[in-house]
This record gives structure tokens, sequence and C-alpha cells, in this order.
């Protein structure tokens, strides 16, 4: 059941992308290293990705909302596994596990079209 309109993902998306470049030093993780480097790279790729998505929050409207979806459920499978893929699940797994699952979980559950509005100008 897809119950996120494409408008609250993108702003979400946002949020995420923010909240992800500023994690290592929000949470205290930051040491020069690739559990710092790998939530700064998601959270750029994420903003990149927001401003091109064909949805009312996109700005350059290039990549299809599909395409988007699919690539989410990618990055946050991606960033919930690197802990261990990258072996840094000793020093710190917690914010890269829940939020690599919020975005996993906002893929799954966002509508893959817009929300259709009815004209008032019908003839």
């Amino acid at each position: 059941m897809r119950i996120i309109p494409t408008t609250i993902h993108g702003f979400m998306d946002y949020l995420i992308a923010v909240l992800l470049i500023a994690s290592p030093w929000l949470f205290g993780f930051y040491r020069a290293g690739i559990e710092s480097y790998i939530p700064i790279g998601v959270g750029a790729v994420i903003l990149v990705q927001a401003l091109m998505t064909r949805n009312d929050t996109g700005v350059m409207k290039v990549i299809p909302m599909s395409a988007h979806i699919i690539s989410d459920l990618a990055i946050g499978l991606f960033l919930a596994l690197s802990p261990w893929l990258f072996f840094f699940h000793d020093y710190i797994w917690e914010p890269h596990f829940i939020v690599g699952l919020l975005i996993t979980g906002q893929a799954i559950l966002t509508q893959v079209a817009p929300a259709r509005t009815v004209s008032k100008e019908r003839f």
C-alpha cells in the first residue's frame, strides 16, 4: 500500500539529505573515515537526485519518479548495510542502519505517480 504522496516524499528527501550530510557532527561520530564519508556522500546523492526528479519538489525534472524510488531502495539498503560492508560497525552503526531503513521504507510506501488534480474548467 503506497500511502506517501510524491510531494511529501520530495520534502522528506531534502530533510534526509541535510540530516545525513550533518549526521557525523550531529551524532558525534566524525573522525575523517569511511563511517563519516558514507552518510555525507549518500546525503549528497539524495540531494542531487531530489533536485533532478520529476515531481512537485524537483527543480530540473529529469529523473522519473519510478527510477527515483528504485534508486532510493538501493541507497537505503546500502546505507543500512554499510557498517558491516565496510567494517566500522564496532565504532558506529545505529545512524546508518536506522536512516537506511527509513529511506527503504519511504521508497516502499511512496506513490510512483503524483496524485492527479481535477481541473475546475471542464467543458
